[in-house]
Order: structure tokens, then C-alpha cells, then sequence
């Protein structure tokens, strides 16, 4: 029990670290800002599975889990400037484990009336190109209260 407990204040802390040591904006020509991205993105990389256990537990214990595998990916806004994130990701084992990132596209029409927010699995963490990877959806999304 004290191992489960300090597992997950573990995964916790790392969580709010990704977000709260490093800026969300990014922009193309600040290399400082750049680096603190990709900070993010390698420690999703690095913390992902700790991660993803954590939500695929939280969400057991609610009954409401998922069948199909599941993956934590950096989650990369592409924009007015870059922001970068966390998500889970689920479906078949093959296609998931194709995934590298989630590109989030926002899109505003009818004079900012409304927003969209497109959420699209990529086989890349580069926002510029990448291509989707069809049969993958999003289950999660990680973010931090400030």
C-alpha cells in the first residue's frame, strides 16, 4: 500500500513538473523556448507508461476502463505559436503503438463564434508533417490546475 502510494504522488509530481517548470508557449525562432518544448515531449516519452498505468488505474476504479491498448503521447498544438501537452491514446496494439504524437488543430469561423478543436494521432512529433494514424482515438487528456 505505501508503494502505491508513493508511486502515484510520484507520477503526480512529474505530471504538474511538465507543466509547471516549462513554458506552454512556443515559438519557432526562440531556441530557449524550443528546448523547454521538447523538454516536455522527452519527458512524456521518459514518464509516459508511469502515466498511462496511473489513468488506466483511476479509470478501472471507476469502472470505466478500456478494452483496447492505451499510450500516453505528447499532445502538440499547432497554431497562433506552439503549445505542448499530454495525451492517452487507445485502440488496436499495432496502430497504437504507431503513435508518436497528437496534433491538435484549432480552427475558429463565423467571426470566433465557434472553435474547433481537431485531435489527430500522428505517426511524427514533427507539427509541419506527420500523417494520421487512422483506428487511434483519444481517451485522456493530462493538464495541470495553476
Amino acid at each position: 500500500m505505501r508503494k502505491f502510494i508513493f508511486q502515484r504522488v510520484t507520477i503526480a509530481a512529474l505530471i504538474c513538473s511538465l507543466f509547471l517548470l516549462s513554458p506552454a508557449k512556443l515559438y519557432a525562432f526562440n531556441l530557449s523556448s524550443i528546448l523547454e518544448g521538447g523538454g516536455i515531449a522527452i519527458a512524456v516519452k521518459i514518464f509516459g507508461r508511469q502515466i498511462n498505468d496511473f489513468i488506466n488505474t483511476a479509470l478501472m476504479n471507476r469502472n470505466i476502463s478500456t478494452q483496447e491498448m492505451t499510450k500516453v503521447v505528447p499532445v502538440i498544438s499547432i497554431g497562433n505559436g506552439t503549445y505542448v501537452g499530454a495525451v492517452q491514446v487507445s485502440g488496436p496494439a499495432e496502430r497504437v503503438q504507431t503513435v508518436q504524437a497528437v496534433m491538435q488543430l484549432e480552427l475558429n469561423f463565423s467571426n470566433d463564434k465557434f472553435r474547433i478543436k481537431a485531435l489527430i494521432p500522428s505517426d511524427s512529433l514533427n507539427p509541419l508533417q506527420f500523417h494520421r494514424v487512422l483506428g487511434v482515438g483519444v481517451s485522456a487528456m493530462i493538464d495541470v490546475k495553476l
